[in-house]
């Protein structure tokens, strides 16, 4: 069985034990957290939300709190001595999948 859920304004496709990224989530690590916005539920019969799935919820363990690593950001003028650099370190939360229902 699998599901498409949305979380931090993105769509994950999951099944039950998957590790994924998804945006930042206010909880810590070894916490439970539950998806109730499941946009599809797959199997042996497909269930189709509109927008969503009604009843059925994503439950998943926090695993980690963390940062990405870092995107160099470099902005350059030719001619006008116009430099800038910056960087940016996307924090992230890494979730277990434990049940689908």
């Amino acid at each position: 069985m699998y599901a498409v859920i949305e979380t931090g304004g993105k769509q994950y496709t999951v099944k039950a034990g998957d590790k994924l990224r998804v945006e930042k989530l206010d909880a810590k690590e070894g916490e439970a957290v539950v998806f109730d916005k499941v946009l599809m539920l797959g199997g042996e019969d497909v269930k189709v939300g509109a927008p969503y799935v009604e009843g059925s919820k994503v439950q998943a363990k926090v695993l980690e709190q963390g940062k990405a690593k870092k995107v160099v950001i470099y902005k350059y003028k030719a001619k006008k001595n116009e430099r800038k650099k910056k960087g940016h370190r996307q924090p992230y939360t890494l979730v277990e999948i434990e049940n689908i229902g």
